[in-house]
């Protein structure tokens, strides 16, 4: 065939010649097609049987950890009755000005009331949340977020077989977001927990929830990373960040290992849509397996308290202790006649093991203190002028957090904590360049609540005064609150807008 010539015979020559000539060629190049096709490599579609077998089986595992666990998977409804006050306008100077919508015609067909009204105007609405949770005894005893539970009128608890119960509320834990239901029922399917300790980042993970109302939907992914902090969104943070897909309706369903047990909690995600961006968080188990059994025996939790004040360490503090690395939690304070006060802890020590596991950051430190019960024991290990310390203390009762923060009395009477606006803080919120306070935590039905604050805003100014620390927050809202009211300067990441609160008349 001319496709195997690579050259052509003299002009003249005969047909037997050029065949003659050609054959040698022709043979030569038909050896080396067949030998390249015994050398080269496999097609790109072609599949060892040995990999789609693994395949089967990863596919096998998950369907298995799936039926298994379904069952035991619930969906939660929710429903709160939110009040909402419309702020009050200030006094006209020249008198009323005529307003044609402040009429009774209109608030009865088109339900206004006019913005002018001085008056406060409050409404009400239902508010229905959906997310998940799941069984964790066979006599009803249900795990699921705080956020969702928390001060809902009722709660409806939709089993795999579609057959739902109003559930009980044995108790809430806003400062690790759990919370424990009750349904009366007997023989029921439940999980087994894990010890989230144990777990490694890269390990195989499904999360079974019900997002978007869609039930009992199985996502898989793998263990991003582990102690992650810093959010903001509840006292003690050291979630489990997961590339599963977690999407609202997710949050207080399981995340499972590979042998079907429960190794977290789905809480949130990080989204610049709303929905899935490959980053989701859970609370580990552990954390909720030292707080449900105080909530069934008493509705709530009396977290273990150290005494310090803790910072993570920066190249520059680590240069400054002659650290090679800045694993470890500075103690920057030591509370007198604290738990640390007495076992010899001192300002400057710097922590880095809790009952032999390394502490790397602030949060992890936090969070593992406050699961632990006043009068527990634990050996604390310190790098003290470059030496390492052992020392041996029993923990305390955590004082409310008010007292902790050291923030004023006014906040709590409006029902609002605040923190400072760290780098991380900005970064993570948006607030890069600004300057002000962050709210922390939103106390429900409170004059902040009903003026629409939310933990996670940023508080810039405080009766047209600019704050940028806790403490001068706290001394312009003493200063502020001799006048019965406050005037905040709020931006909560959309919007920046003036809100007053109003303290209560005593």
């Amino acid at each position: 065939m001319q496709i195997f010539s690579f050259s052509r015979a003299p002009a003249g020559a005969s047909a037997q010649t050029r065949h003659n000539k050609a054959t040698p060629r022709l043979c030569l190049i038909s050896a080396l097609f067949v030998l390249l096709l015994f050398i080269s490599p496999a097609p790109a579609f072609a599949k060892d049987d040995g990999d789609i077998d693994t395949l089967r089986q990863m596919g096998k595992a998950f369907a298995e950890i799936a039926e298994k666990a379904s069952p035991a998977v619930v969906g939660i409804k929710a429903e709160k009755t939110i009040t909402w006050e419309y702020p009050t306008m200030p006094e006209w100077p020249f008198g009323e000005p005529f307003d044609p919508f402040d009429d009774d015609f209109f608030d009865r067909f088109f339900r206004w009331r006019s913005p002018r009204r001085r008056s406060p105007q409050q409404r009400k609405y239902q508010q229905i949340a959906q997310g998940s949770g799941f069984i964790i005894s066979a006599d009803g005893y249900i795990l699921t977020n705080n956020h969702l539970a928390e001060d809902a009128g009722k709660i409806t608890v939709i089993l795999a077989d579609g057959e739902e119960f109003e559930a009980e509320t044995i108790g809430t834990d806003p400062e690790s977001d759990i919370a424990v239901l009750k349904i009366d029922d007997d023989d029921l399917p439940c999980l087994e927990l894990a010890d989230s300790d144990a777990l490694k980042v890269g390990e195989w993970v499904l999360a079974i929830g019900n997002p978007f109302g869609l039930t009992h939907t199985v996502t898989a992914g793998i263990v991003s990373a582990k102690g992650r902090g810093g959010f903001r969104l509840t006292e003690f943070e050291n979630y489990i960040q997961t590339d599963a897909a977690i999407n609202p309706g997710n949050s207080g369903g399981p995340l499972l290992n590979l042998d079907g047990e429960v190794v977290g909690i789905n809480t949130f995600i990080i989204s610049g849509s709303g929905g899935f961006m490959g980053i989701g968080f859970a609370i580990p188990i552990n954390i909720a397996k030292s707080v449900y059994p105080q909530l069934i025996e008493s509705g709530k939790v009396v977290h273990g308290f150290l005494g310090v004040a803790i910072q993570d360490l920066t190249d520059e503090l680590a240069k400054s202790f002659g650290l090679k690395n800045t694993k470890g939690v500075l103690i920057s304070e030591v509370t007198e006649d604290s738990a640390a006060e007495k076992a010899g802890l001192k300002q400057g020590d710097i922590v880095v093991e809790l009952d032999g596991q390394g502490v790397e950051k602030v949060n992890v430190l936090q969070s593992r203190i406050a699961m632990r019960k006043p009068g527990t024991s634990v050996k604390v290990v310190v790098l003290r002028d470059g030496k390492r310390k052992t020392l041996t203390v029993e923990l305390g009762e955590r004082p409310p957090e008010q007292i902790i923060a050291g923030q004023s009395e006014i906040l709590e009477e409006l029902g609002l904590t605040v923190n400072n606006l760290t780098d991380d803080l900005a970064e993570r919120l948006g607030f890069e360049g600004l300057t002000g306070v962050v709210v922390t935590g939103v106390e429900s039905g409170s004059e902040a609540n009903r003026k629409g604050i939310t933990a996670g805003t940023l508080i810039m100014k405080v009766n047209r005064t600019q704050v940028s620390n806790v403490k001068e927050f706290n001394e312009a809202v003493e200063q502020a609150g001799k006048e019965g009211a406050i005037l905040l300067l709020i931006n909560d990441g959309r919007y920046i807008r003036f809100a007053v609160l109003k303290l209560p008349k005593k």
